[in-house]
């Protein structure tokens, strides 16, 4: 199992410090389970907090109900050097939420570290920003929330389930923000399949982004990944997601951590 840093969680609470500081659920040390750094060992900083709720969310305790202790950035810091790993992986919720989270990725560059971050894409940092990877995840259609489909361990009521499918429907793509990570950064554009059906919004959005920005986005560069949060239910879907991307010419990504150890937090 990875390290954790067994962080106390406590949704109330406020920061101590006067500096900058994140709501962090979890700090961590891990493999990378998805995209094209599957398998390297990664330190995962996981924010608290988003601005979109799929149903599908594999880490609603930090969107839908979110937990977290804060942390000022100096023990955020000292807590990463505590291992190994040289990759850091900032991932939520949705990270870029928090202005913090740019000061965060300065003082790690500063460090020597490869720095991924794990985005929905609707937020672009300013450009210079020391990202190595950004890891675009826009959603699509079929992660919309509904009273019928809340997220798994999700507990809010039906009026604001479709209060979310409104503002997440709304708010799930943005154009203008996935074309400045595409220009600013590296990057990976990692989309979740629920099946085949889900393609031709892929496609379409991949031509309209094409069309927007003279920098390549190469099929290499597109990466399906089945939905599942356990074993059983990627079982149900790994195989038909391996079939298109065989058929599309995009590329597929495993879940490594769901693979190895299922959903158990802090992997």
């Amino acid at each position: 199992m990875p390290v954790s840093s067994e962080l106390s969680v406590d949704q109330d609470s406020q920061p101590d410090s006067e500096g900058p500081a994140l709501p962090v659920n979890e700090l961590f040390e891990s493999l990378q389970g998805e995209g094209v750094l599957a398998g390297v060992p990664s330190i995962f900083i996981r924010t608290s907090g988003c601005n979109l709720r799929c149903w599908f969310c594999d880490s609603y305790h930090t969107s839908w109900e979110p937990t977290h202790a804060w942390m000022d950035l100096d023990e955020v810091i000292d807590r990463v050097s505590e291992f190994d790993a040289n990759h850091v992986v900032l991932t939520g919720g949705e990270p870029l939420i928090h202005e913090e989270s740019i000061a965060l990725i300065n003082r790690l560059a500063n460090r020597g570290y490869h720095i991924t971050v794990e985005t929905n894409g609707t937020i672009a940092p300013p450009p210079g920003t020391p990202i190595d990877l950004a890891s675009i995840s826009p959603k699509l259609a079929s992660s919309t929330p509904t009273p019928e489909r809340p997220p798994a361990g999700g507990e809010e009521d039906a009026v604001d389930a479709e209060d979310w499918q409104q503002r997440h429907e709304a708010g799930r793509i943005d154009h203008d923000e996935l074309t400045a990570l595409i220009e600013r950064f590296p990057f990976q554009l990692k989309f979740v399949l629920t099946g085949r059906d889900d393609l031709p919004e892929i496609e379409d959005l991949i031509a309209d982004l094409r069309a927007g920005t003279e920098t390549e986005i190469a099929d290499s560069d597109v990466l399906l990944m089945p939905e599942g949060q356990t074993r059983s239910q990627l079982a149900e879907t790994r195989q038909e997601v391996a079939e298109v991307a065989i058929e599309s010419g995009y590329r597929y990504t495993p879940r490594l951590h769901v693979d190895l150890w299922n959903d158990a937090p802090e992997t």
